[in-house]
C-alpha cells in the first residue's frame, strides 16, 4: 500500500466528458474552453477569466500583460515553488523576496510593508509583488492592496493552491484586491485539467492582452484590429506572445471537475479536522486557519518540535516513507536553490522561511483519501515520533 501526498479524483462523469469531446469536432480550441472559463469566472465572481496550459504559463502571462521587464523588480515569498518566481526573470526582470508569517506561512504583510519604507528610500520599489496562498489560504490581501495603493505596485495572486478558498467571505479569485490572480489545475491541486492553468481579472483591456499573449499575440478580434475588412480569414500579430493554450480535452475534465469543487475542499475541511484533533497531543504544530479565510486546504503540512523529539526531520520523513506514506516537504526556499544563489541570495537572507522549511512534512490530504488510510498515516506517525 503506497499513499501519495496527493491526488486526482476521477470519476465516470469526467470520463465521459473528455469522450464526448473526443468523439466531437473539436480536441484544441473549440467550445469546451470558452464554456470552462465561463463557468470559473462564475464561480470566483469576476468577469474575465482565461483558460491556458498550466500554471507556469498563467504567471508567466500575467507578468507579461503588466509589462514586466528588464528594469523591474518583483518580491515574492520564498516559501512556494520555483515557478513563482520564475515568471519574473522570463521577462527579464529581478527577483526579490519577502519572508513569510509565522502562523500561516504566507508572505508576511507586516515584513512586506518594512522592506517597502526601506526600498522607497532607496528608490528600489517592485513593479509587482506575487503573494503566494500557501496550501489554500489567502494571504493577508487587504492589507497588501493598501500597501499596492501607497507604493504603486501591482498585484498578481499565485492561487495555484487555492481555487475553492474564500477571503473575507469572497472567492479567491475575485480579484477584489489584486490585478490578476492564477490558478492552476495539476493533478495533485483542488481540481485537475490534467495539466493547465486560469488567469482572472476585472481588467478587459488585461483580459484582452493576456487572450492574445496566449496565442502567440494574435487576435481575430476585429474591434482591435489595424486592418478591419480583410477577410473572415484575417488575423493580426499585435505581439510577440506564445503557444499557452489549453485543449477542449482538458477543458471538458476541467468543466466536469468544477462541478465538484466544493465538495472536494468540504471533503478536505473533514479530513483537516480528523488530522488536527488526532495530532494535537503530538509534538507537531497543525496548521492555522486565520478567522478571515476559508482554506480550499491543498496541502496538510505540519512542523515538528524538533526539541521535543529524538530523531531528525529526514530520520521521521525516511520512516513514514518506508511504512508506505508519501509524504513531501514543501517547499524548499526559493532563495536557497542553487540558480537563486548565483543571482546574489543566501541562506540566512530569510530565517523564518528557513526554520519553517527544516520542521515541515507534508502529510497526505485529497477527496478519496480513506478513513482507514488517514488512521494508518496518524498511527504509524505518533508511532515513529514517540
Amino acid at each position: 500500500m503506497y499513499i501519495p501526498y496527493g491526488h486526482q479524483d476521477i470519476t465516470e462523469n469526467d470520463i465521459a466528458a473528455v469522450v464526448d469531446v473526443l468523439r466531437s469536432d473539436w480536441l484544441t480550441q473549440g467550445p469546451a474552453v470558452e464554456k470552462f472559463e465561463k463557468e470559473l469566472s462564475t464561480y470566483c465572481k469576476v468577469p474575465f477569466a482565461i483558460a491556458v496550459a498550466n500554471g507556469t504559463a498563467a504567471l508567466h502571462l500575467a507578468c507579461l500583460a503588466l509589462d514586466i521587464g528588464k528594469n523591474d523588480t518583483v518580491w515574492s515569498t520564498p516559501n512556494t515553488f520555483v515557478a513563482s518566481t520564475n515568471c519574473a526573470l522570463f521577462c527579464g526582470a529581478k527577483i526579490d523576496f519577502v519572508d513569510i508569517c509565522t502562523k500561516t506561512y504566507n508572505m508576511s504583510a507586516k515584513k512586506l510593508e518594512e522592506k517597502l519604507i526601506a526600498a522607497k528610500k532607496t528608490n528600489s520599489l517592485p513593479k509587482a509583488v506575487i503573494p503566494v496562498h500557501f496550501a489554500g489560504q489567502s494571504c493577508n490581501m487587504k492589507k497588501i492592496k493598501s500597501l499596492a495603493d501607497e507604493y504603486g505596485f501591482y498585484i498578481i495572486e499565485d492561487a495555484c493552491h487555492a481555487l475553492g478558498g474564500k477571503y473575507l467571505g469572497e472567492p479567491i479569485g475575485n480579484c477584489q484586491y489584486s490585478d490578476i490572480t492564477v490558478f492552476s489545475f495539476h493533478p495533485v491541486k483542488i481540481i485537475t485539467t490534467g495539466e493547465g492553468g486560469m488567469i482572472t481579472t476585472t481588467n478587459e483591456k488585461l483580459a484582452n492582452k493576456l487572450l492574445m499573449l496566449r496565442t502567440h499575440g494574435i487576435t481575430k478580434n476585429a474591434d482591435l484590429m489595424h486592418n478591419k475588412n480583410n477577410g473572415p480569414w484575417y488575423y493580426e500579430q499585435h505581439d510577440l506572445g506564445y503557444n499557452y493554450r489549453i485543449t477542449d480535452i482538458q477543458c471538458a475534465l476541467g468543466y466536469s471537475q468544477l462541478k465538484k469543487l466544493d465538495e472536494f475542499v468540504s471533503k478536505r475541511h473533514a479530513l483537516v479536522k480528523t488530522y488536527n484533533y488526532a495530532l494535537k497531543d503530538l509534538p507537531v504544530i497543525t496548521p492555522y486557519e486565520e478567522e478571515h479565510n476559508y482554506s480550499a486546504y491543498h496541502l496538510y503540512v505540519i512542523r515538528l518540535k524538533l526539541d521535543q523529539v529524538t530523531k531528525t526531520r529526514k530520520q521521521i520523513f525516511s520512516e513514514l516513507r518506508d511504512a508506505g506514506i508519501g509524504v513531501m516537504v514543501h517547499y524548499i526556499p526559493v532563495h536557497t536553490q542553487p540558480y537563486y544563489e548565483n543571482l546574489g541570495f543566501h541562506y540566512g537572507d530569510f530565517p523564518e522561511a528557513e526554520k519553517y522549511y527544516e520542521e515541515a512534512i507534508t502529510l497526505p490530504l485529497y477527496p478519496k483519501l480513506k478513513d482507514e488510510q488517514q488512521k494508518y498515516i496518524i498511527n504509524k506517525l505518533s508511532e515513529i515520533i514517540r
